[in-house]
């Protein structure tokens, strides 16, 4: 009998949660075996989708599973998967080096991931599979995120709309101190216009891995600067735990007068600005709080090119109302906050308060 030039195989090996984000990064990738659907959901931190079956040869398989028989899923699964395998050799690992060592991950940690680690181990490769899958990392997301928020010392920037929290949040990054960005993370500013052009909100699964993997990275030595947002950014929920230790938290407030906060505005939105009939729509939003006569002078202003009366007026009459009683409400600091001056809204300006924040505050 001829012998297949595989390495002989040794015994498999596995890494079981709880698992720290250090653990993930000792290995030279993070292979998502399951179907391109499911790792658009979310995926571990750097994960790289190599599916043994894609969206189709799931459904079909899993189908067959249903209404005939395991066995049948299995018999009909297993060439589909192979011949996946073999693609992703001949292309995706083709480069891969000897000492390889790649930690592979499914659903549960069963089929997928098994028939992937076996065939590279085959070859000689040291793959690792998650006991458990995304399902037990999953797991662990949601309970860490519920202990996590309480090891970190948050600072809240707060302000009102407009008074530049997201741009200092940004130089604080740049100046070296901890930011955790939930507008970032959540790709949205966080309000009625908030939607980013071109960036879609990632999935609730996705947000929450993204905080963790986040929060992971800190020093809980060191202060965690974050914005004063509410429970929701956009359509994505801040996790309770992280929610409420926000907001028994030490606040900075912003302040800036109402002409450089709607020059920040007119910057922050300038895709409304190419896209008037865009901010028209989302005016609509607005018509059961403030009423059709008040939504059509908006848009009349809008019409004519009126922008600085008009940004100014939605900051008078929406922005900054519900702004206090939602501020003075869930942040406790809110009202007794140290208030940090805005005049200087370059870059450099902002940076320079981020220094000082950090000098300040470490």
């Amino acid at each position: 009998m001829v012998e297949l030039p595989f390495h002989r195989e040794r015994p498999e090996s596995t890494v079981a949660t709880p698992l720290a984000l250090s653990q993930l990064r000792e290995f030279d990738d993070v292979l998502d075996a399951r179907s391109p659907a499911e790792f658009g959901e979310d995926h571990l931190p750097g994960a790289l989708n190599v599916p043994v079956l894609d969206d189709a040869e799931r459904a079909q398989v899993g189908t067959i599973y249903k209404r005939e028989s395991a066995f049948e899923a299995k018999r009909i699964g297993a060439p589909i998967a192979a011949r996946n395998i073999a693609r992703h050799l001949e292309t995706l690992f083709a480069d891969r080096p000897r000492q390889w060592r790649p930690l592979v991950y499914c659903w549960r940690g069963g089929g997928r991931s098994g028939s992937l680690v076996h065939v590279l181990r085959q070859v000689g490769w040291d793959a690792q599979r998650l006991e458990g899958g995304y399902k037990a990392f999953r797991r662990q997301v949601v309970a860490d995120l519920e202990d996590m928020p309480r090891h970190f010392r948050f600072h809240v920037i707060c302000g009102a709309t407009g008074s530049g929290k997201s741009r200092l949040l940004e130089a604080l990054a740049q100046a070296g101190s901890q930011v955790l960005d939930l507008e970032v993370l959540a790709a949205h500013r966080g309000s009625v216009l908030g939607d980013l052009p071109g960036a879609p909100q990632p999935t609730q699964k996705s947000f929450e891995t993204k905080l963790w993997t986040h929060l992971s990275q800190f020093d809980p030595a060191r202060p965690v600067f974050v914005e004063s947002e509410s429970k929701k950014v956009g359509n994505l929920r801040v996790p309770d735990a992280l929610i409420a230790h926000m907001r028994d938290a030490r606040c900075l407030r912003l302040e800036a007068d109402t002409a450089t906060r709607v020059a920040l505005l007119m910057e922050d939105y300038a895709h409304f600005v190419a896209r008037p009939e865009a901010l028209a729509e989302k005016l609509d939003c607005l018509k059961s709080l403030h009423g059709a006569e008040r939504i059509e002078q908006w848009k009349n202003d809008l019409s004519r090119g009126a922008w600085e009366p008009l940004v100014r007026d939605l900051l008078e009459s929406h922005y900054d109302p519900a702004y206090r009683r939602s501020l003075l409400r869930n942040y406790r600091d809110a009202q007794s906050a140290a208030p940090v001056e805005i005049r200087d809204i370059t870059r450099e300006g902002f940076l320079g308060i981020a220094r000082r924040l950090k000098r300040d505050h470490s």
